[in-house]
């Protein structure tokens, strides 16, 4: 070991890094999920090391994964030595091993603390929550490659394993943050306690998981509690904080984990319960549908940007249901596509938009990939029956979501989601509300609208990419005032009625403009009642609203629609996207504008869900528009 510049803090060496390991000269899967997983995996993990700094010169930064996105070191990019670790001994290839060791001495020299925790980022960040994710991941290798190190380098690794156990066991109870944490330490405190033999930590992580049980909404079953400083306080509609993103990729993941380490059927029959429940927002491309979560401003369409992924959880519990092992497929899937340049990108459009992706997501999803790619998937699935569907694949009609305030529709060609939820996180004018029709997506030409958040702003700076776009706006269809201040999707006590009749499905919605504080315009109020029509054909959007002037007034519709698609507007009035799996007709009564930006075929981005999209604009006091779709 030597010293930097940094104090106390030591820069590692490893002496082990040409350590023996056993050869595995045959990686196969006979499962398709384990196979595509290994494959992603490898390529993951590829790409990582391209950005891993390995010139000692270079004194702290040395070790570490240099983000091409953020042009920094992410704090937690250690918690990759877990799926180097597995990938140095499946591939039997000692530069994986390498990786982890210079990780390890990465993460000592920069984010620890003398407290046992480890900090989230390099100076920037005191938050010492992410803790317990870099202990499971450091567990998780100890117990399954801690003999693949050297006896000074395994030795050195449980004692710094330790004080972060006993940081853990000191400092997380059910109310220490959002509820993936004190979940989260249910799952590490069980894997510590078996570690290090200590029977007070195995009891603190079932305290934790039984208390975590009762965090589950009324009707729904889902898990709530991701609230930031709000956790603990219900809306004014009487509705608890969720989120999608956070609840599929961790939470439940970590409880299915600690039900599977412990052999505990209680805890993993209510992790069953609520993953179905939650499997209800999954989308036929296997996207994860969180354009209403309290903290989808981290939305990456196929989940979640700093979280671990849902394959944990779906994938070891497919014997349970076969709709579990499809869900954990299709979105390993999504996110390979996801994945054209080796890293993760934080949606569909990065690279048809020409913006970078952030290594974060990468190094924590490989670590759910390793987990099933080091477990024995339930043999019973090891192929996907082709008649096997999600709730979303089928033409249910409609469901009410009650403890959101959200509906969900499918009929024969369309999916939609609808939203009132007004749970806001620490923050104002996140989520879409008002009624908002967060979701349309058509069976045949996949994303038609697909929300964001309203105000895209850093909340989380050091886990979220900066927007550099001057035209970037939100993706929710909305009524808004000419300059987007007041908007009917930021309106918190929007009231919805819905009718079915054989086959249509009908919303009315009853909103006003607001702004962030829930303010009316400076002129005064402006109602507005919209219809959402469903038929199997097509969809109708009405608009009506009482604006003294409707030139200060318009409806914005952003059409998902990535660069490279043709798109061309036929008349004043019409417009018509050409797809590659058919063609989306857009109708209306008043003149369609397309956005002055979009000169020159450009497009709009968010990095919420990271998509484009075509902003239409119309306006008037009473607006007709129908959208149909052609193969």
């Amino acid at each position: 070991m030597k010293k930097m510049g940094m104090g106390s803090i030591l820069l590692y060496h490893s002496p082990d890094l040409t350590s023996a390991l056993p050869i595995n000269k045959k990686v196969g899967f006979e499962d398709e999920l384990q196979h595509i997983s290994y494959n992603l995996l490898k390529q993951w993990c590829d790409a990582m090391l391209r950005y891993q700094i390995t010139d000692e010169s270079l004194g702290n930064l040395y070790g570490g994964l240099m983000c091409p996105a953020c042009a920094r070191i992410h704090g937690r990019c250690a918690d990759a030595i877990y799926p180097f670790m597995y990938l140095a001994k499946a591939a039997d290839d000692i530069k994986y091993h390498k990786a982890a060791l210079m990780l390890y001495g990465w993460k000592e020299t920069n984010v620890s603390l003398n407290n046992g925790s480890w900090v989230n980022d390099v100076n920037v960040s005191m938050w010492t929550g992410t803790t317990v994710f870099t202990s499971i991941a450091l567990a998780e290798t100890l117990i399954h490659y801690g003999d693949q190190l050297s006896d000074q380098t395994r030795e050195r690794w449980m004692k710094r394993l330790k004080q972060a156990a006993d940081f853990i066991h000191k400092t997380f109870h059910i109310g220490f943050s959002n509820i993936n944490y004190p979940v989260s330490a249910a799952y590490a405190l069980t894997l510590l306690g078996k570690l290090f033999n200590q029977k007070e930590y195995r009891e603190h992580g079932k305290k934790l998981a039984y208390q975590s049980l009762e965090f589950f909404t009324p009707n729904d079953k889902l898990l709530y509690g991701e609230g930031g400083s709000n956790s603990g306080k219900i809306s004014a509609k009487g509705l608890h904080p969720v989120d999608l993103g956070y609840n599929v990729e961790e939470s439940l993941p970590a409880l299915v984990m600690y039900g599977l380490h412990t052999g505990d059927h209680k805890v993993l029959e209510v992790a069953e319960e609520s993953m179905t429940a939650h499997m209800e927002f999954m989308l036929p491309d296997g996207a994860w549908d969180n354009s209403w979560g309290t903290r989808n401003f981290k939305w990456t369409y196929w989940g979640s940007r700093t979280s671990d992924g849902c394959q944990t959880a779906y994938g070891l519990l497919a014997d349970k249901d076969p709709r579990f092992y499809k869900v954990a497929l299709l979105n390993t899937l999504l996110m390979k596509s996801c994945s054209p340049d080796g890293l993760l990108q934080g949606g569909p459009h990065y690279k048809s938009h020409g913006v970078e992706a952030c290594i974060h997501h990468t190094f924590t999803h490989a670590k759910s990939l390793t987990t099933i790619l080091n477990r024995k998937l339930p043999q019973t699935y090891l192929k996907l029956s082709p008649d096997i569907e999600l709730p979303r694949e089928t033409a249910y009609g409609v469901r009410e979501m009650k403890d959101l305030d959200t509906w969900l529709v499918s009929n024969e060609n369309w999916i939609a989601t609808v939203t009132g939820y007004d749970f806001e996180y620490t923050y104002n004018n996140g989520h879409p509300t008002g009624g908002a029709l967060s979701i349309l997506w058509h069976k045949k030409l996949g994303p038609v609208l697909v929300s964001s958040i309203n105000d895209y702003r850093l909340l989380e700076p050091h886990n979220m990419q900066y927007e550099k776009d001057p035209h970037s706006m939100p993706l929710t269809a909305r009524l808004q005032t000419a300059d987007g201040k007041y908007m009917d999707i930021s309106d918190l006590k929007a009231s919805i009625k819905m009718q079915q009749t054989d086959n249509r499905i009908e919303f009315e919605v009853h909103s006003k403009l607001v702004d962030a504080e829930q303010n009316s315009t400076e002129s005064g109020e402006i109602k507005c009642r919209i219809f959402y029509i469903f038929s199997p054909e097509f969809i109708e959007i009405k608009v009506n609203h009482d604006a003294a002037d409707a030139e200060q007034v318009q409806f914005v519709i952003p059409i998902i629609s990535p660069s490279g698609e043709q798109y061309d507007q036929e008349s004043s009035t019409s417009l018509i996207i050409r797809k590659q799996s058919g063609n989306l007709f857009i109708q209306a009564n008043k003149t369609l504008e397309i956005a002055p930006m979009l000169q020159g075929k450009k497009r709009i981005f968010n990095h919420v869900p990271g998509m484009e999209a075509i902003p239409v604009l119309i306006k008037g006091n009473e607006i007709n528009i129908k959208l149909t779709a052609q193969r």
